[in-house]
């Protein structure tokens, strides 16, 4: 029998959580934090009084059904772009025809871009002009952090509402609304959920309401109806969702949590953590060349001179990623994540250089003292470049005392080596005063 050849009376052939997204505020589930009675967007829906809008928040939260209830209680007029399939052309499409509809019928215009995070920069900033004058009230949706993904021109022009995953109780109620509602839902298919089956979808949905209703549909259509019943056990349920679906969106916020958590645990020298993140990202279908780099800068930062092969280390496994590629590369990526995360730490490094940038952008101008300017040029004698300059090699240790920074700085200390690991002889030698003239 095929199963999906027909379906029963009364359902559509869109899946069943398109069939059942909810089409006012009274029926949305969940997000009690911004639509819930007396927040304030639930108060600009319902009153139509509409800035413009970014929603933000993981798959299956509400993104996409709150700009389409948007759609259904405004007066303006509504206009929707995906922006994996649009362009700068398109764009300026709509805002032609925005512009139409102000100037000759006074009708405003709602621009709703799902997965705005698509966009590049340029065609962002097509949108900024047209925003900022109130020609459109824009409405974009994203997975990933804003603050990382959306200009700050256009993100400071919008209000920004972050949504949270689903409850397990919100979760419960969109499969029981979906098993009861005759109209769009499962009501004809006589479903019949255990306990056991119901809290598997739950768990194994993981707050995304789209993963429930997927999993639920597919259990009811592949179960045979006993006495016009359809049983859902938690074998079956089971087999609907299969399996947990990684928490992480390559380009989204849980990226960058699980990037920060990979970072943070090689840092604490914890190897056991540092490997779990690393298998969830690499399980998860992040790029290994991302995690290479991410090493690299880590060894740099954190390692440092503690252990000055660590960024020998990385290096060689971002080369190895390229060199023998995924599955296998996985192998070398483990043990520069597991050295790097045993070696001693310094941020030495890390601190000198910022504390010299901070010291740059604060004088803008430093000379160089006339002894350290380039004296191999025709005519530098004449001008004194080179003057008065200390060989080291002529000194015992190969190390003379002598100014090398500008005037203004003279004294001034960037590198502090720590105690730990090689930096600690690093330490110990530049203590030693060196020979003056």
């Amino acid at each position: 029998m095929n199963l999906f050849a027909s379906r029963d009376q009364g359902r559509g052939e869109a899946p069943l959580a398109a069939r059942m997204r909810p089409r006012t505020l009274d029926e949305f589930v969940g997000q009690e934090h911004i639509v819930g009675p007396g927040r304030l967007l639930r108060r600009a829906i319902e009153a139509d009084r509409l800035g413009s809008l970014i929603f933000y928040g993981p798959p299956g939260t509400g993104k996409t059904t709150l700009a389409k209830i948007i759609a259904n209680t405004t007066s303006s007029r509504f206009v929707q772009l995906n922006a994996v399939t649009s362009g700068v052309a398109q764009i300026r499409e709509v805002l032609t025809a925005a512009k139409e509809q102000r100037d000759f019928y006074s009708k405003k215009t709602i621009f709703f871009i799902d997965e705005i995070h698509r966009f590049n920069r340029s065609q962002q900033d097509a949108l900024l002009p047209a925003v900022e004058s109130g020609l459109v009230t824009l409405i974009g949706a994203t997975t990933e952090n804003p603050f990382f993904e959306v200009n700050s021109p256009l993100l400071s022009r919008s209000r920004l509402f972050r949504l949270e995953s689903l409850k397990p109780q919100d979760i419960e109620k969109v499969l029981e609304l979906a098993i009861a509602d005759r109209e769009r839902g499962l009501g004809l298919l006589g479903v019949e959920l255990t306990s056991e089956a119901k809290q598997h979808l739950v768990q194994m949905a993981a707050g995304d309401a789209r993963t429930a209703l997927n999993a639920l549909e597919l259990a009811a259509l592949t179960t045979e109806p006993q006495d016009g019943k359809r049983s859902i056990t938690s074998q079956i349920a089971a087999e609907s969702i299969q399996r947990k679906i990684l928490q992480y969106d390559k380009t989204g916020d849980n990226h960058y949590d699980t990037v920060s958590a990979f970072i943070k645990s090689m840092r604490g020298s914890d190897p056991d953590a540092a490997v779990f993140w690393l298998a969830k990202m690499l399980q998860a279908g992040e790029d290994p060349r991302f995690i290479a780099r991410r090493m690299v800068i880590l060894a740099a930062e954190d390692v440092g001179l503690a252990d000055p092969q660590a960024l020998l280390v990385a290096n060689s496994a971002a080369g190895a990623v390229e060199f023998v590629g995924m599955p296998e590369a996985q192998i070398p990526l483990a043990q520069a994540v597991i050295y790097l995360a045993t070696a001693p730490k310094s941020n030495a490094a890390y601190l000198a250089i910022n504390a010299a940038n901070r010291d740059v952008e604060r004088m803008g101008k430093a000379e160089v003292p006339i002894h350290l300017r380039d004296g191999s040029y025709k005519g530098a004698e004449k001008l004194g470049h080179g003057r008065g300059y200390l060989y080291p090699h002529d000194y015992p240790g190969h190390r003379v005392e002598q100014q090398y920074l500008p005037d203004s700085l003279v004294g001034r200390t960037y590198y502090q080596p720590s105690e730990e690991g090689y930096e600690a002889r690093i330490r110990e030698r530049i203590k030693k005063t060196p020979p003056t003239s």
